[in-house]
């Protein structure tokens, strides 16, 4: 197959957007992993839950940051016979390893706090002030040099997760630290941490739900199936649409496979209609992979969506195959 020059344009393009985010990737673990050691170190000195949790959450975020940028490089390689459709799913099995990381890390903040609150110790306010305002600033820099391309790439959405969550932890010990200073509260230190657990658990339950749906092969969330079919109906020569399925390859790589029913017509006809039918996946569904089968009326009962585990006898002299 010969590809457009859009289709290389935008190849390329993809390609230049995944080495910078992993040229990102990179930037975000150095300065990350020159940084846990300095707050880790504090903690103990401070005797301070929220620098000690914040400082093992920045531990973790050495090792997502490095399975994150693995995962980009290894996308970035070419399909192949044991790989039809390329590494992709890489990341997301990357998303979801990273993601169950969070849910480990809050459980063990909500333990450890528990623990604080039983046995509470006294916090070195100035020291946990201090070192929570330069994590703050390490934190919150290394999220914003991820956050670009996380929209739209789970991947890449749950490195910014374990950075934003940092962020979000180390500011929330500055404040910890001046009420600290000024109220004498040191039950406050494990209350924050429980907070801090709180949103980490959240945050990380949600990409460990949308990277097992794409495992699972689920049909994208927010796609509207009746209006998918409404619409590949509408297309001239369409009598029918079964066997159809939805799923998504990686997070922005949504797939299709449907049997189109048509009038019993030429090749270059139903070609015609492969393509509109395309065109209308590709421009109001960002369907950009779809695999049409055409059949004329009698080859095929009309089941929307088949059932796998049934074995389908398909007339072969009857059947018109295109693309």
């Amino acid at each position: 197959m010969t590809l457009s020059p859009e289709h290389l344009h935008s190849h390329n393009h993809g390609r230049e957007a995944a080495l910078m985010s992993a040229r990102r990737l990179v930037l975000a673990l150095i300065l990350t992993l020159a940084f846990v050691g300095v707050e880790a170190a504090a903690g103990v000195v401070a005797n301070s839950l929220a620098l000690l949790t914040d400082a093992a959450h920045n531990l973790t975020d050495v090792l997502t940051l490095g399975l994150s940028w693995y995962a980009i490089r290894l996308a970035l390689r070419p399909s192949s016979s044991s790989h039809t459709y390329g590494y992709h799913r890489a990341g997301i099995l990357i998303a979801l390893f990273n993601s169950t990381t969070l849910v480990v890390i809050a459980l063990g903040i909500f333990w450890e706090a528990y623990q604080r609150l039983i046995h509470p110790l006294a916090v070195e306010a100035n020291i946990l002030i201090a070192v929570a305002a330069i994590a703050f600033v390490v934190n919150g820099g290394t999220a914003l040099l991820v956050r670009r391309g996380s929209e739209t790439n789970l991947n890449m959405r749950g490195a910014y997760v374990h950075l934003a969550a940092d962020a979000v932890s180390t500011l929330a010990a500055i404040i910890t630290g001046v009420v600290i200073k000024l109220t004498g509260w040191q039950v406050l230190d494990p209350v924050v941490s429980i907070f801090i657990g709180a949103l980490i658990l959240w945050n990380g339950w949600g990409i460990i739900r949308q990277s097992v749906d794409i495992l699972l092969e689920r049909t994208p969330r927010g796609l509207d199936m009746s209006a998918l079919v409404k619409d590949m109906m509408a297309v001239e020569g369409v009598r029918g649409v079964h066997d159809l399925h939805v799923w998504s390859v990686a997070e922005n790589m949504t797939a299709l496979s449907a049997h189109l029913l048509t009038e019993d017509v030429s090749i270059s006809k139903g070609a015609e209609v492969q393509r509109a039918v395309n065109a209308v996946l590709h421009h109001y569904y960002q369907i950009a992979h779809a695999t049409l089968q055409l059949e004329c009326e009698g080859c095929q009962p009309d089941v929307l969506y088949c059932d796998l585990s049934v074995p389908h006898v398909h007339d072969t002299e009857t059947e018109i195959r295109v693309g």
